[in-house]
């Protein structure tokens, strides 16, 4: 099994779908007794959630985020955890939206220490929504 994904950070490897979550977005990843949890933001998500369990290097989960524009959407998503030879993590993914048509896959890994800023601009929107 993959080691613990708790206090991890993690960004996704390519951008996907305006609207959705890319590069830019960051995930810090909880992970207790079995359950699993991340914040996350970046790009065009101001402000996402998600929750679900871990079985060995198996996550499932359900995801719902708000968007620059103002709309939420919300899915579920099954991702298998791997270690990459250099160490980090990654999570292959295979998700589908819940409340809009459409469903993929998606590669997601741990960033470096450097990487793991908040990018400017949706703290900017962050701060304005308070």
């Amino acid at each position: 099994m993959a080691r613990s994904l708790d206090g991890l950070v993690l960004a996704p490897v390519m951008d996907q779908a305006p609207g959705q979550v890319g590069t830019r977005t960051r995930f810090t990843y909880h992970e207790q007794d079995g359950g699993i949890w991340a914040e996350y933001a970046g790009g065009d998500v101001v402000r996402g959630r998600l929750v679900g369990t871990r079985e060995g290097d198996r996550l499932d989960f359900r995801y719902v985020q708000l968007k620059l524009d103002g709309t939420t959407s919300s899915g579920h998503c099954v991702s298998e955890v791997t270690e990459l030879p250099d160490g980090r993590v990654r999570l292959t993914e295979t998700w589908e939206w819940e409340s809009q048509p459409g469903s993929g896959t998606s590669l997601v890994e741990e960033v470096a220490e450097a990487e793991r800023v908040e990018p400017v601009g949706v703290q900017q929107v962050t701060d304005r929504a308070h």
